[in-house]
């Protein structure tokens, strides 16, 4: 049984705080594109050594740098002058009963190709990937294993997660989810998919500020351009906002144009010129950036999905709080945190600090522990979901 400390929170209600800042970075984003693809390189990784070996081995490839290409660009088309270069470094098990692999040759065409799904006009000329990947320390490989016992911890580290989300942070999501969904783009299909929202609430008045990429070559004028943008602002503030607050909703799409300028790309996507990126920079594990909830600096992206609790506890916290979010109805927020000890099973965390609100905390202790319990006993499927891509964890 986890150390359990349950108690009832003393801090404001994040949907009754008079401010309130959300952000989340769309999936074209320099930031959000290294995310994926050392998460993309581990999920390879557990593939081939689950075909190999059968069972996933020793890895952590959760360092990566973009660095922007160069691009000339105008309304109606462009060009691409010099390519988006991007670097994954990390650990991992590269050879194994004879066998070495080297990841340029198994992995590069499959992160290339995961690139250019992610952004549609992006094309294999226009990206350079490479890894400098390296065998992981012998004592954190020694403590490593994957088998039908919960894995032992290979970090002291923590996590944080929180329920329910707010109506600021339900609607900054789901605008950008939209606009970068199949019907976002059959109804604009002008705008790439390097979105970024940030949402501000001050009091009941929200602003969505929107940086969206436009793709020249389907934008064929400024009044087209301009058409477009005013579009994205009615449809937001006007169909799609209310079905998630009422309060008072503004929408401003761009708002760095000039005369002389606007956010045109000829890919989708910042990267092919004005914009570099980094893991770790982008949305945290609840798919966005939220600095009035608690969070962790830890990129879960790209760490393996076994023993690395910087990984797997943030999707635990989450499901935690969610599920007793869920259970207990008269629970208006919840916040778990949750630390482990390095050499420790996972299963077996230091502590579980769960804060409720609305309703006292002795009376749902046992319902906590027990959801408490459920998830960290649940750590194989948890496990088999990364490798799935079941969470959203960017």
């Amino acid at each position: 049984m986890a150390r359990l400390q349950l108690v009832n929170g003393v801090t404001p209600i994040v949907d009754e705080m008079p401010v309130e800042i959300v952000e989340r970075k769309g999936k074209g984003h320099p930031d959000s594109l290294c995310d994926g693809a050392a998460e993309e390189l581990s999920v390879a990784l557990c593939e081939l050594y689950r075909r190999e070996v059968g069972a996933i081995l020793h890895h952590n490839v959760d360092k990566a740098v973009l660095v922007g290409g160069c691009s000339e660009v105008t309304f109606k088309g462009g060009r691409i002058l010099e390519p988006i270069q991007l670097d994954i470094v990390g650990r991992a098990t590269l050879g194994w009963n004879s066998r070495q692999i080297d990841p340029k040759e198994a992995f590069r065409e499959r992160i290339t190709h995961w690139l250019c799904q992610q952004v549609r006009h992006l094309r294999p000329e226009h990206v350079e990937v490479n890894f400098r990947i390296r065998p992981g320390s012998a004592d954190l490989q020694a403590i490593f294993r994957d088998d039908e016992r919960p894995p032992a911890a290979n970090d002291t580290s923590f996590a944080v997660g929180f329920a329910p989300l707010s109506e600021l942070e339900r609607l900054v999501l789901e605008t950008e989810l939209f606009l970068n969904s199949e019907a976002g783009k059959q109804r604009f299909p002008q705008l790439g998919e390097d979105i970024k929202v940030m949402g501000v609430r001050d009091g009941d008045t929200i602003r969505l500020t929107i940086a969206a990429a436009f793709v020249a070559q389907l934008t064929p004028d400024r009044d087209t351009y301009e058409t477009v943008k005013r579009q994205v602002a009615r449809f937001v503030g006007e169909e799609l906002a209310p079905q998630f607050t009422r309060r008072r909703v503004e929408v401003f799409v761009n708002t760095a144009d000039t005369e002389n300028s606007a956010y045109l790309t000829v890919t989708g996507t910042s990267a092919e010129a004005g914009d570099d990126g980094q893991v770790g920079r982008g949305n945290r594990a609840s798919g966005l950036i939220t600095p009035y909830r608690p969070m962790t600096l830890e990129a879960v992206a790209g760490k393996n999905p076994v023993s690395h609790v910087g990984k797997v506890y943030s999707i635990m916290t989450h499901l935690i709080a969610q599920r007793i979010a869920d259970a207990i109805p008269e629970v208006r927020q919840v916040y778990c945190y949750m630390v482990s000890q390095i050499g420790k099973p996972i299963t077996d965390p230091q502590v579980v600090h769960v804060e409720v609100w609305g309703i006292p905390a002795s009376r749902i202790a046992s319902e906590v522990s027990r959801i408490v319990d459920e998830v960290l006993g649940d750590w194989r499927s948890i496990r088999d979901g990364f490798v799935a891509r079941r969470w959203r964890i960017y």
